[in-house]
Formats: structure tokens, C-alpha cells, sequence
């Protein structure tokens, strides 16, 4: 029974967003309307139909399998009252016939059957697109265009210290690795050969790529064994530890990834449903943010609201150390205090950028640094910003800033 009604309710709100989306899609042969609630009826029934659809073409049924046109008799006056399109039924039936829809399956099952290279092949260029899989859902992974924006380039020695949720990283892939990183729109590419703006990424080097959308970089204040360390942190909760060759490399580093991270990352889904209590972080899309840099600001100055609001009520209902629910408890905490931070972070970036009314990174760079008293980093205790009185502020374009290739790339 709870498993029926959590797909119930994740086919109304698809059935919603789908009409608020597509307004026309649904409508009748020879109408045209505009959304309605009501609309949420009738792809609610088309919704519940091609799963069924699916079921009686592709099960292990015996039997004589659905025909189109009893598909679309069986749907006749159930578009809130009004036929469905014909023509849009025949294409769903034919879609579904010639190819089953898959349903969900363990992430890890998924990632093993999942190539780790696609290339395309376009006319009038040899475009290729590459489709890094270096641990995170399959679901929201995006294609990386090569010719993107490069922020940044320069050496950088790398050490594992958490896998995917936060695992410590086993003992025997601990160990620092020098790689020459190439900070390319919102992936930190890591190779083993020196950067050249024409050459091809390897398929090793795609292996080592880390994406840094909804990341966090912050300096690795609680690691005493090198200096000039950053800790980054990603969206899936893993943990590196980059080693630059100086300080000021250290803090340009930390800068360019969280603006570019604040800049592009998109608002995330929401939280999963379920009827389970347990604590579940929602998913961080890794597309590119289609909102204007005054709209991401806003976007992130909301989920500071609503992260600092959660917390306070989270610190409200306290429960007893040694109960069941304490670990459950301790997690939710440790996440809305990080997301708060980030925010924060996120926040501070975004005003810098704006006041500083440019797009050249050594500019904004050069003011924010100048303009920022920074406790432990460009993130202080873990990536708060306290400003000075002239402080400036920073802002993000779409596309790279502004779609070009960054002006005043430092090595």
C-alpha cells in the first residue's frame, strides 16, 4: 500500500509540472487551451494508461497484446471530459511499442551497464561530447561540451579523503597524485599531461574529472601536514584535497571554483518522497542554471532562508545521544549547516561579482581579494565572507562569463 501511494503521488506532481509546462500538448483536436487544474486530470489518465500500455506490450502476459486503436478507444472522453489528440496517441503507442520503457534500477547495476564515453559526430565539425561517470546518479549526469569556457589551468596534486555520502576513501587510494587541472566550465578536469587549449581529453583523463557543480571549496584548515591546501567538497558529498604551489595559487583556486559553481549551478530538485522517515538529501542537478544573475541570487538568497529556517527548527526538536534516531538527527544537522555555509558563500560571490561590473575573472578576482577580510580562505570558517566596508561584490553570466573565454586566465 505505501509503495502505491508514493507513486501516486509522484504521478500527480509529474501530471502537474507537465501541464504547467505544456499547456497546449493535451489540448483537444481543433482547441487550443490554456492551463487549467483540471488539465492535471486528464495527463494524470495518459500518465496511468502507457504504463499500462508498456506492461501489455512488453510483460511476459500471454495473450493477444493491445492494438492502437483499442489504445485509443480505451482513452476516448478521458481527456478531462474530451478526446485526447489522436495523432499524439499513436505516436505514444508506436514510441512504446518499438521501445519499452525502462524502469528505475539500482544506481549501481545502472552505472555498470552505462558506457564511460559517448561521442557524437556532427556535419560540418567533429564536435564530440564526452559523458563523464565518475560516481554520481546516471539520472542527472549531462553530456560536456569540450569547447567550453576554461576559467582556469595550473598544477595541482589531488588526494582522495571521501567517496561518494561522505565514506572515508579506502587506505590504499589515499595517496597524492599530481595532475596538471583545468578548471573547464563546471568540470575540474585532472591530467596527467600539461594543458593544451586544442588537444582531446583522454579517457583517463575523463576518469580523474570531478564535476563542481553545487560544490564547495574551502581552505583544508583541519589538515596540518601540507600548506597551501583547499579542501573540495561535491554535490554527491565526496571530499578532495588539493595541494597548490602557494598560497595565492590556493586562494585563486578557491575563488574561481565557487564562482563558477555559484554562477551555473541550477536550483536543486526537491527533496525525495517518501513514507519513510529516514533524512534524504535532495538531488542537485548538474545542468547549467538558465537563470539570470540577479534570478540566481535571488534563487540562493531563498535556500539560505529556508536552509537557516530548517536548522533552527531542526535544533529545536533535539533528541538524546544515545537514542535510535540520533544518528538520523546528527546527519540532518551536519547537511543543513553545510548548505547554509554554502549559501553563504554562493551569496557573497554572487554580490562581489555584481558590484565589480565586469566579466574578467583577474579583475574580480583582484577586487574581491582585496576588498574581503578572509578567515581560512576564500570560505572563512569553512566559507563565511566577512566584508569590509568597501567591500565589493561578484555576480554570473550564462555561457562562461558571458559566453567567451574567460579574459585573464591565470596559470
Amino acid at each position: 500500500m505505501g509503495e502505491t501511494q508514493e507513486r501516486e503521488r509522484i504521478l500527480v506532481h509529474f501530471s502537474r509540472r507537465f501541464c504547467h509546462c505544456n499547456p497546449q500538448t493535451l489540448s483537444s483536436e481543433g482547441h487550443r487551451l490554456e492551463y487549467d487544474d483540471d488539465d492535471d486530470d486528464g495527463a494524470h489518465t495518459l500518465t496511468c494508461a502507457l504504463m499500462l500500455l508498456n506492461t501489455d506490450l512488453h510483460g511476459h502476459n500471454i495473450g493477444k497484446k493491445m492494438s492502437c486503436q483499442q489504445f485509443i478507444s480505451n482513452l476516448d472522453g478521458l481527456n478531462s471530459g474530451k478526446d485526447f489528440p489522436k495523432d499524439l496517441l499513436k505516436v505514444l503507442y508506436n514510441s512504446i511499442k518499438n521501445e519499452k520503457l525502462e524502469w528505475a534500477v539500482e544506481e549501481e547495476e545502472l552505472r555498470k551497464s552505462l558506457s564511460e564515453l559517448v561521442e557524437e559526430h556532427c556535419e560540418g565539425g567533429s564536435k564530440r561530447v564526452a559523458r563523464v561517470t565518475d560516481g554520481h546518479n546516471p539520472f542527472i549526469a549531462i553530456p560536456v561540451q569540450l569547447n567550453a569556457v576554461t576559467y582556469k589551468h595550473g598544477v595541482l596534486t589531488r588526494k582522495s579523503h571521501a567517496d561518494m555520502d561522505g565514506k572515508r576513501t579506502p587506505r590504499g587510494r589515499r595517496g597524492w597524485k599530481k595532475f596538471y587541472a583545468v578548471l573547464k566550465g563546471m568540470i575540474l578536469y585532472l591530467q596527467k599531461d600539461e594543458y593544451k587549449p586544442d588537444a582531446d581529453i583522454s579517457e583517463v583523463d575523463l576518469k580523474n574529472a570531478v564535476r563542481i557543480h553545487h560544490a564547495l571549496a574551502t581552505r583544508a584548515t583541519d589538515y596540518s601536514k601540507r600548506a597551501n591546501v583547499l579542501k573540495l567538497k561535491t554535490s554527491d558529498w565526496r571530499v578532495f584535497l588539493l595541494h597548490a604551489s602557494s598560497e595565492e595559487e590556493m586562494m585563486s583556486w578557491i575563488f574561481r571554483i565557487n564562482l563558477v559553481a555559484a554562477l551555473f549551478s541550477a536550483p536543486a530538485f526537491p527533496a525525495a518522497i517518501g513514507s519513510m522517515k529516514k533524512f534524504c538529501r535532495p538531488i542537485l542537478p548538474s545542468s547549467s542554471t538558465r537563470l539570470k544573475q540577479e534570478e540566481q541570487l535571488l534563487s540562493h538568497e531563498n535556500k539560505l532562508k529556508q536552509m537557516s529556517l530548517e536548522l533552527e527548527e531542526h535544533r529545536k526538536n533535539s533528541v538524546d545521544p544515545k537514542s535510535r534516531e540520533w544518528e538520523e538527527y546528527r546527519l540532518k544537522e551536519h547537511y543543513l549547516t553545510y548548505e547554509k555555509t554554502r549559501y553563504e558563500t554562493y551569496i557573497s560571490l554572487l554580490q562581489a561579482k555584481l558590484r565589480a561590473e565586469t566579466d574578467d575573472l583577474e579583475k574580480i578576482e583582484a577586487s574581491v581579494m582585496g576588498g574581503l577580510i578572509m578567515e581560512g580562505g576564500l570560505a572563512g570558517r569553512e566559507c563565511h565572507l566577512r566584508k569590509t566596508q568597501s567591500s565589493p561584490s561578484i555576480s554570473q553570466a550564462q555561457g562562461g562569463l558571458n559566453g567567451r573565454t574567460a579574459p585573464g586566465q591565470r596559470s
